[in-house]
């Protein structure tokens, strides 16, 4: 079985076998552009490695051979001490997974080539540069030694030669280094540092392997849905130096901005360095516009080689190069990562230049992104003066609390609080803190720093190589002329880079063409519905601003929680007359009245489903002995009495218990006010704002046709009461969240205009799982692979799809007519609606702001 392919033997095509970035050296060897010589080690090779435990001697062989092939394109030789081979060993999953799995750069040196290798260069301190490097790297990643150790000794021979960058520091420095190095590793090894090349080399190649599976990896895998057996493979690379004189240098650049997807050509470099030097953010580097003035043919080469790239991926290239003594070589190229405006804006310029077509373009976008365009702004006022600046990384703005490592971030995040993590540069270790800060601001790095690829992709607002920050020590910075220390507030502005001292709130983006553009795309091949869930007039405008179809849920029970309705609720549930009752109900109607025709007008004709009434009573009573007695006293009841209220009220298994349409047939008078606030409610709008209202009337909890039946004409004799011939049309229909009414879907559809599924109770009772309990084992599941994904997350393809997939055909069956939704969770998730897409719902239902993602999995 072959393992091993030389760039002459792979294509883009090969992405699933060589990964992303072998398919792309592949590809680019192909297109004749200037790629260092090398070979890729496959995924399955990384299979067989953890199958085995081990590297397999056959895939060391290949290794080998491949090896001979480099030596003969590039006329060096492995482990030789007159003309070297030095290579890069470097990580390359199918999707980037940009920092979180290992490389390690200058393999091939040992005591005695470099020696030679300073010689035959004439260029003693690039050569002990190198070496001294790759000693830290391999100890690092291959043998799991703190670099903070090796970073140590480099400040310190800093400080005490009184320099600042690492490109300072003499020959003698670099030596001294070197020795210091190699005690450190053979402290903490017990063996002097490896000599064999091509022991080096094997060990590299494990590293890489083993880093698939590292806590970053793991954890950026888990944050992005990709899959764990998918391994990745291992590039080997002969090494191009940008450290090798001051005509040599290495940078990353971009066909287009990924902050604002303007099409200029974009990007960053550093003379004297290499490529860990732009991505670790350690020195901030100069733009790429600089190049030109520099040297202008490189320039232009790069520029026209990023243009090549761009159309034959006919998308935004992020591609690394370096330059040795003038001569450009690219060393990657990958699909870049974006902001959502920027993703938006590519994808639509694209299709302007006729690049690809309107489908294509929406599935360029990726659907979750789509939220980071609904990140609030911040309302900088007049008074509102940034007191420092960086580079605007990550678009958006936040407020937080200064926090200065991830673990704080972390810990805060689990008390809700939100957090600015401060940092001199951000690292891969940093990416479980990452994830649940507000915002980053770094000193060092730039926009193509670590910091700032991660927030982009993540949709996290980020300031780097913010240039007016200053550690003073491990928990106070200084900012401009002011000094803070952890917990202490920021403002940052990821579209300007600002940063304020005061605490600014935010307000809502708005949208560009591009997004408009998109939507309409969107609306245009849509392959399913999206309506919002709204409970509110405010949420009902916000939704119609987002350009729902609809609310497909509006949960009444929302609307009594607050304050003065929370009272008459109460009111009603331990009134002792019938007096007392309607008195209550009638303050009730005129609320539910109110918000309803609010909802109405803010939706101006679209539908509207209206779920009645579905948790259990005793949620709106008081818990403790204080509350209740508080309760007793406002109401002038005695507290015996309304302790017993509450008591008979509680239930063991809630979920289960005394809810949705049973209340309706032990309370029917509240269905009845419900049902004539809605009908009331929609008859005022239509006259008040002319234009048609159709409300869909909701039963939750349907388990049995007589008991649905019993609830319907409810609803229906008080609905038909309060409306003359022809002056209104109505929809009644019911939620699928018991396995009981899939059983029944066909009596069901008989007597329902439409079906909803619940897909959150529907898979708690499928799966038996209470999701408010879940958090306690299901994590522990996923870690372990027994389950693949999070079943409240992203549908059950097997056991609650199934059951939705069984009703749908009962009910179709016997109502051709009725149609069908989702207002779970899962209606925003894209995988379920992909799934939702393929077994005939109508629309599904989410969340406000995820309307946008929601639609675009809709195509």
């Amino acid at each position: 079985m072959k393992y091993v392919y030389l760039f002459s033997e792979g294509d883009a095509g090969m992405r699933n076998l060589l990964g992303g970035k072998g398919a792309n050296l592949c590809e680019m060897t192909r297109l004749g552009l200037p790629v260092p010589s090398g070979f890729v080690i496959s995924t399955d090779a990384c299979l067989d490695f953890y199958e085995k435990n081990g590297l397999d001697a056959k895939i060391e062989n290949q290794i080998f051979e491949a090896i001979n092939q480099i030596e003969k394109l590039s006329n060096k030789v492995f482990g030789s001490t007159e003309n070297p081979l030095i290579v890069s060993v470097r990580s390359g999953a199918r999707v980037s997974m940009p920092g979180m799995m290992d490389s390690i750069l200058n393999l091939g040196l040992n005591d005695s080539i470099t020696k030679s290798f300073a010689k035959s260069t004439k260029n003693e301190w690039f050569a002990y540069d190198c070496y001294r490097r790759f000693i830290q790297m391999y100890s690092n990643v291959v043998m799991g030694i703190d670099k903070f150790e090796f970073e140590k000794q480099i400040d310190k021979t800093k400080k005490q030669n009184n320099i600042n960058l690492d490109n300072q520091m003499s020959v003698q420095n670099l030596k001294d280094l070197i020795k210091s190095f190699k005690q450190i590793y053979k402290e903490k090894i017990k063996k002097p540092f490896p000599q064999d090349v091509k022991l080096q080399l094997l060990e590299c190649v494990k590293s890489v392997f083993l880093s698939w599976n590292n806590p970053r990896a793991i954890t950026y895998r888990k944050l992005n849905n990709i899959p764990d057996d998918w391994g990745t493979a291992v590039n080997v690379q002969r090494m191009v130096f940008g450290n090798f004189n001051q005509k040599s240098g290495t940078g990353v650049c971009f066909s287009r901005s990924p902050s604002s997807g303007e099409n200029v050509f974009f990007g960053e470099y550093l003379m004297e360095a290499q490529g860990e030097d732009v991505v670790a953010g350690v020195r901030t580097p100069q733009p790429i516009s600089h190049l030109k003035e520099q040297n202008e043919s490189l320039f232009v080469e790069l520029h026209n080689n990023a243009l090549i790239l761009e159309h034959f991926y006919k998308d935004m290239q992020d591609i690394e190069f370096s330059i040795e003594d003038d001569k450009l070589f690219i060393l990657q190229t990958r699909n870049g990562k974006r902001t959502a405006t920027a993703s938006i804006k590519i994808a639509v310029d694209l299709v302007k230049e006729n690049e690809i077509d309107e489908i294509e373009a929406l599935n360029r976008i990726e659907p979750e992104k789509l939220k980071e365009l609904l990140l609030p702004i911040l309302d900088i006022k007049p008074e509102n003066q940034p007191i420092a600046k960086g580079l605007p990384a990550s678009g958006g703005g936040t407020c937080g609390s200064i926090v200065f490592s991830s673990e704080k971030a972390v810990e805060l995040a689990k008390q809700n609080i939100k957090t600015i993590l401060v940092r001199l540069e951000t690292s891969p270790e940093d990416i479980e803190g990452m994830t649940v800060v507000g915002g980053i601001l770094t000193a060092h790095g730039g926009m193509t720093s670590h910091a700032a690829v991660v927030a982009r992709g993540m949709g996290i607002v980020c300031v780097v190589g913010c240039q007016n920050l200053e550690f003073l020590s491990a928990n106070k910075i200084k900012l401009g002329d002011h000094i803070f220390s952890e917990g202490d507030i920021l403002s940052v502005d990821g579209s300007t880079g600002n940063v304020f001292k005061d605490q600014i709130s935010t307000i809502s983006a708005t949208f560009s063409p591009e997004y408009n553009q998109i939507i309409e795309w969107a609306e245009k091949y849509k392959k399913i519905g999206v309506r919002a869930n709204a409970d509110t007039p405010q949420s009902a405008k916000t939704a119609f601003d987002f350009f729902a179809e609809g609310i497909g849920l509006c949960r009444t029970e929302h609307m009594f929680f607050e304050k003065n309705r929370i009272f008459e609720m109460r009111k009603l549930i331990i009134a002792e007359t019938k007096t007392e009752r309607e008195k209550a109900l009638k303050k009730l109607l005129s609320f539910q009245k109110s918000d309803f025709e609010g909802i109405f007008k803010e939706m101006k004709g679209k539908p509207v489903t209206i779920r009645l009434l579905d948790p259990p009573l005793h949620e709106f009573l008081p818990k403790t002995e204080a509350q209740i007695k508080e309760l007793a006293t406002a109401f002038d009841k005695p507290l015996e009495y309304v302790k017993e209220i509450v008591s008979k009220l509680q239930e063991v298994n809630p979920m289960m218990g005394h809810r949705g349409l049973r209340l309706a047939i032990t309370f029917p008078e509240i269905y009845q006010m419900q049902t004539r606030a809605i009908i009331q409610s929609a008859l005022q709008a239509k006259k008040k704002y002319n234009f048609d209202v159709v409300p869909e009337i909701m039963i939750p909890l349907a388990s049995d046709i007589n008991e649905f039946l019993f609830v319907k004409n409810l609803v229906k004799q008080t609905a038909d009461s309060l409306i003359l011939e022809n002056q209104l049309t109505y929809k009644i229909g019911t939620m699928i969240e018991t396995p009981r009414a899939v059983l029944i879907a066909e009596k069901l559809a008989e007597n329902c205009d439409f079906f909803s599924f619940g897909t959150n109770d529907l898979t708690q009772f499928v799966f038996g799982i209470s999701r408010d309990d879940s958090n306690k084992f299901l994590p522990e599941y996923l870690e372990k692979g027994i389950i693949k994904q999070d079943i409240f997350k992203s549908v059950d393809e097997q056991g609650v799809g199934k059951m939705m997939e069984e009703a749908i055909a009962k009910a179709k069956k016997a109502n051709p007519n009725i149609t069908f939704g989702v207002c779970g969770e899962h209606g925003g998730d894209p995988k379920s609606i992909a799934f939702f897409k393929k077994i005939g719902i109508n629309y599904v239902s989410c969340s406000v702001y995820r309307i946008p993602t929601a639609k675009l999995a809709g195509v």
